[in-house]
């Protein structure tokens, strides 16, 4: 089953009398429950791909269903509730706030959701102590490696219980450890939680780890690879 289907996407830029394009008529569709890799040089397009698959962005021209609803047929406010509700996001500069512990960091996005501040704590403990910080939940973001802010972020995302979860360029500011940590964590949420994790980067890394890798060039997809693993777990359908 597909959680996104986008449809000839097209998104650019005119600067004095040059027009440049993004994305180029890109279709794809994005199997629920996997890690879904978007890889490509710098100035490729992914970014603004998973800007407009999130409905962060609207395109050009071209469509987006998420969980069969179409992003951009509605308002503003309605893609806000929408990701409100349903996505998480993790970025490559964390967006923590210095004056909030991790604990507070993880609970805030409960609180625009109505979830009442016991359970918001309840639900912030559990997410912090999966992505193994249980000791660090007390601490602020300037006592904490960047390692440790990351997995703070993604916390924060997954404690919204998300059916879509979107990170960009997750491990490029951490060392090699830390963006192992990452990756496998990334995964884990996939596969434990059956979410769809849709991961912007060129970090090589992640080609192992991810159920398939989408290759961008040019604001178009080059290549469409599925992960040996993800495919053999792939239900098989009944002889009749």
């Amino acid at each position: 089953m597909s959680a996104l289907i986008a449809t000839d996407l097209y998104m650019g830029y005119t600067s004095g009398k040059l027009r440049s394009e993004i994305l180029r008529g890109l279709s794809l569709s994005v199997e629920a429950g996997r890690l879904t890799l978007i890889a490509g040089p710098s100035g490729c397009g992914k970014s603004t791909l998973l800007s407009i698959l999130s409905g962060l962005q609207r395109p050009d021209a071209g469509s987006v269903i998420a969980l069969g609803e179409d992003l951009f047929r509605g308002n503003r406010h309605a893609r806000d509730r929408f990701r409100l509700q349903h996505t998480g996001f993790v970025f490559q500069g964390f967006n923590l706030f210095s004056a909030l512990t991790a604990l507070e960091q993880v609970m805030l996005p409960l609180g625009y959701m109505g979830v009442d501040d016991r359970s918001a704590e309840a639900r912030g403990r559990e997410a912090l102590e999966e992505v193994g910080l249980n000791a660090r939940m007390h601490l602020l973001p300037a006592e904490l490696s960047g390692g440790e802010k990351q997995r703070v972020a993604i916390a924060r995302a997954l404690v919204k219980r998300p059916q879509l979860l979107f990170a960009d360029e997750p491990t490029s500011a951490l060392d090699a450890a830390n963006g192992q940590i990452v990756i496998d964590t990334l995964h884990s949420i996939a596969h434990e939680h059956a979410t769809t994790v849709l991961c912007v980067s060129h970090d090589p890394r992640l080609v192992s780890h991810a159920d398939r890798v989408l290759e961008m060039e040019d604001g178009v997809i080059l290549n469409d690879r599925h992960a040996a693993h993800a495919v053999a777990a792939q239900p098989q359908e009944r002889a009749p």
